[in-house]
């Protein structure tokens, strides 16, 4: 899970509160839901060590809230950046994570 962690606060930038992009609102924010207290603490853990490292100019706003209930996209969000690799958000939001991530994370990818 450390690894998971890692990845998940390298590839998007957690000092943005509320927002992706151009796109802006709640359902926007960087957020871990956990499932026990274990992955808490972890989490917690992890994101002080990386907020004090000084990789990013401002404070981690991540939250790190206790998982609750998963609610299934809308079908026309399923696999929507495989479906919509030119629309302006898969362009330049979502490509350039990927993009960071099969580069910097490259031992974890499949072949």
């Amino acid at each position: 899970m450390p690894e998971l962690l890692e990845i998940f606060w390298r590839t998007h930038d957690p000092t943005t509160l509320n927002r992706q992009g151009a796109d802006v609102g709640t359902q926007y924010r960087s957020i871990i839901l956990y499932h026990d207290s274990e992955q808490k603490e972890l989490s917690e853990k992890i994101m002080k060590e990386l907020d004090n490292s000084g990789s990013w100019d401002s404070p981690i706003v991540t939250q790190i809230e206790k998982f609750e209930k998963f609610y299934t996209a809308e079908n026309y969000h399923q696999d929507y950046y495989k479906l919509n690799p030119n629309n302006g958000y898969c362009a330049y939001v979502i490509a350039p994570k990927i993009d960071k991530f099969k580069k910097v994370f490259k031992t974890y990818l499949k072949n």
